[in-house]
This record gives C-alpha cells, sequence and structure tokens, in this order.
C-alpha cells in the first residue's frame, strides 16, 4: 500500500516537469531564428529594397521604380545572366555524369582504404577553390604552363581563358562534391534488388536503366541542382583567372558595385542579384519535390 502511494505521488510532480520542458523547448530555438533573421533576413530585405530604388545622381532623391530590373534584363547584363545559367548548367551535367562514375567505383570498390582515401579527399577539393585553384590551373594549363608548354596545347588551338577552360576548373571542385552527395544514395541501394534483377535475367545494363538509375534519379537531380548552385555563385576563381573574358553575372555585379564601367549602378547590381535569387529560387522548387521522393524511396 505504501509502495502503490509513493508511485501516485510522483505521476503528478512530474507532469509538470513535462510541461515546463514543452514550454522551453522552442526557446532554445530563439539564437538560431534571431541569428537567421540578422545574417539572412537583413541583407535580403536591404537587397530587395536597393533593387527596386532609383536614386537620382544630381539631387540625390530617391523613387521607387522597376528601372533597375529592367536594366538587369538587358544587353550586357542578360549576356552575363546567360552566360552564367549556361556555364553552371554544363559544368553540373558533367560533374554529375562523372561524380556518379567516380562513386559508384569507390562504392563497389572492395579496398576499404580506397573508399576512405577518395571521400577524404573529395571532402578537401571541394572547398578548394578561389585564388588559390585559379593560380593553380594558370601555372598548369595556362599560356605559359607547365603542361601547355610541354605538351604544346598552344598550338593545337588549347585556351584555358575561355568557356571551357573555366568547365574544366569548375569541375575540378564539383566532382568532389558530387561523390560526397551522391555517395549515400549508392550506399542506400540494396544487394537484393540487384540479385532480384538478375534472378529474372535482367543484365547489369538492365538492372541500372529499370532500377537503380529512377530510384537514384531523385538524389542525381538534387546534386545537380546543388552543384548548378556552387556554380552559379562562384566569384573569385572566375575573376582571378578570365576576368572578363567569359561574361558572368557574378563579375557583372562586382563591376557595378565598384563602378568599373559605370558610376551610380549599385542598385542594378542588387537587382542582379535578385535575378540570381530568384534564378536559385525556380531552381530550389524543382530540387525539394526531387528530395523528398528520394528519401521516400531510400527509406522505404
Amino acid at each position: 500500500m505504501t509502495v502503490a502511494l509513493t508511485e501516485a505521488d510522483t505521476v503528478p510532480a512530474a507532469a509538470p516537469r513535462q510541461r515546463r520542458r514543452r514550454a522551453i523547448g522552442p526557446l532554445a530555438v530563439l539564437p538560431l531564428l534571431a541569428f537567421v533573421a540578422i545574417a539572412f533576413g537583413v541583407p535580403a530585405l536591404a537587397m530587395l529594397n536597393g533593387a527596386f530604388t532609383l536614386k537620382d545622381q544630381a539631387t540625390g532623391a530617391t523613387s521607387y521604380t522597376t528601372a533597375n530590373l529592367t536594366a538587369s534584363l538587358q544587353g550586357a547584363y542578360l549576356t552575363a545572366l546567360i552566360g552564367s545559367v549556361k556555364l553552371s548548367a554544363v559544368s553540373a551535367a558533367l560533374a554529375t555524369v562523372l561524380g556518379l562514375l567516380l562513386a559508384q567505383a569507390v562504392v563497389t570498390s572492395r579496398f576499404r582504404a580506397l573508399r576512405e582515401a577518395v571521400l577524404t579527399a573529395s571532402g578537401v577539393l571541394a572547398n578548394f577553390g578561389g585564388v588559390p585553384l585559379a593560380f593553380a590551373f594558370v601555372a598548369t594549363l595556362g599560356n605559359a604552363g607547365v603542361l601547355t608548354r610541354h605538351l604544346g596545347l598552344t598550338d593545337k588551338g588549347w585556351n584555358l581563358y575561355s568557356f571551357w577552360g573555366l568547365v574544366i576548373v569548375y569541375l575540378y571542385f564539383l566532382i568532389p562534391l558530387m561523390v560526397l552527395t551522391i555517395t549515400p544514395a549508392l550506399d542506400g541501394l540494396r544487394s537484393q534488388w540487384r540479385e532480384a534483377a538478375q534472378n529474372n535475367g535482367a543484365t547489369g545494363v538492365q538492372y541500372w536503366r529499370h532500377v537503380a538509375l529512377p530510384v537514384l534519379a531523385p538524389s542525381l537531380l538534387g546534386g545537380l541542382v546543388l552543384l548548378f548552385g556552387s556554380a552559379f555563385a562562384a566569384y573569385a576563381t572566375a575573376a582571378a583567372m578570365v576576368g572578363s573574358a567569359v561574361p558572368l553575372v557574378t563579375l557583372q555585379i562586382a563591376d557595378a558595385i565598384s563602378g568599373n564601367v559605370l558610376v551610380g549602378q549599385e542598385n542594378v547590381a542588387l537587382a542582379l542579384s535578385l535575378d540570381m535569387v530568384l534564378v536559385a529560387g525556380l531552381v530550389m522548387a524543382v530540387y525539394l519535390p526531387l528530395q523528398r521522393r528520394s528519401a521516400r524511396w531510400l527509406e522505404a
């Protein structure tokens, strides 16, 4: 009887503690929300306000208009935006295919050390970019680079400071990023699926066409979107290597802010930034449903 009363007395005492924990739980998220609001919300509002603000250089008066957005979709600005989309799409597509092949070779390898070495190197190379990467390629494959002179690439029409040269440089960090992205999805492919396909007379090509690739398709497209975004937002590598030789929207934004070409184009640069956000938003609108579908397949 005494034990029963003791247990009964503990139930009302535990209930208030649980309610207090549930009440305090949401408060723990407040620091993160505050950080997001300051680090992302304030710059986003400033960009949005500047993109629709026109300043009179003579009087200093400001007014709200769509002139900046209109200017960002004309002439050299539109050419740069299209160039960035084209460069990002080509680089991301090539990196997706090559990264998938490399990741599949690593996943099916019997050597664990090889897998660990490739994944570790991919983690390092995926974050190696900017001016150091540009310098490495200039010293190796530039007009006076070591391999360029040794193999006589200049006489064969090779030019690093071009669209395809920039694609090759971007592949240097996009392929490792794809390896890191697609490896968990490849690990999720169950061996029973391949065995079932083989028992039904399917070849390796048929297995990949009708089983593996349909399951991996959302993850592949998700990786493609991630690579596209990484290439689309890249600036330092292209600025240090090609300058204005290849029209890119990030370079146009830098020129507009610094006034290298025209003075007073800062708000046009903000409009170009808004264009980039809209392109990224359209890409993410495709990515999120595919990611949810991929998660259902791999968790089934």
